[in-house]
């Protein structure tokens, strides 16, 4: 069961029983056994609970939701077993299990970095970064990305880097008001092309551009699929040495 559907329905059965309790049973256990009468374990579970999962539920819904980093498509941006924050109000508010938008506040901007959920796949979850928003012209040829004709701009010169056993060469772009490192294998083919973004969609790239599943591969994604923007690393666990990685922790997401 989705996470979002189970938190809505236990704050409906919680919300029901202290509902319950205040309208009708509160009064018949007083005139039973008076004000200090014992409540039965479920009512008490009930509305002790209520308010928590309330809280989590509204904070989670439209506030701020915790995900983690599963794989390293957004490297060196993001790691595998950093938890991070999205803001989940940026392009604006949702109703909660059927996420239908009712409020809007901002479009993504080229170069946010965006949780969504996979257009094949709505159950699970992506996070990458937007390279094209509607009405532009993407493309990408020999590892250079380009909007509406112009490559990103890149800051630095590409340097190589020897992780994990495998040869990556490493650079800083600038799009939008964003600026962050990707990296690329000269050694891998990538997929090549150019396309427009249709209206009410979304280009979407890793930063590990020839270890990500993206846009260049199963194609847009849809407004409706948007979940919110990450913004902050809360935590992170680097399960190679089995430790906390307290260097990360802190770090806002450019």
């Amino acid at each position: 069961m989705d996470f979002a559907l189970l938190l809505f329905v236990l704050l409906v059965v919680s919300g029901l029983i202290w509902a319950v309790d205040e309208i009708w049973l509160v009064r018949h256990r007083t005139a039973a056994g008076g004000v200090d009468a014992p409540m039965p374990w479920w009512v008490e579970y009930g509305r002790s609970f209520f308010p928590v999962i309330l809280a989590v539920f509204l904070l989670r819904s439209f506030l701020v939701e915790p995900f983690r980093i599963p794989s390293g498509s957004m490297l060196p941006t993001l790691h595998v077993g950093d938890f991070i924050l999205v803001n989940k109000f940026t392009y604006g508010i949702r109703l909660p299990v059927i996420d239908r938008k009712i409020i809007d506040i901002n479009d993504p901007q080229r170069g946010d970095v965006v949780v969504f959920r996979y257009p094949p796949d709505p159950s699970t979850d992506y996070i990458k970064r937007v390279v094209g928003v509607p009405g532009d012209r993407i493309g990408y040829f020999d590892k250079v990305l380009y909007v509406n004709g112009e490559p990103v701009t890149q800051r630095d010169s590409a340097k190589p880097v020897h992780d994990g056993g495998v040869d990556f060469m490493r650079m800083t772009e600038r799009l939008g008001s964003h600026q962050y490192e990707v990296q690329w294998m000269p050694q891998r083919p990538s997929p090549q092309g150019e396309v427009v973004v249709p209206p009410g969609q979304y280009f979407v790239l890793g930063d590990n551009r020839d270890n990500s599943k993206d846009s260049r591969y199963w194609g847009f994604v849809p407004d409706q699929n948007l979940v919110g923007k990450a913004f902050f690393i809360w935590m992170s666990w680097d399960g190679a040495r089995f430790a906390v990685n307290w260097r990360r922790i802190g770090d806002s997401i450019p």
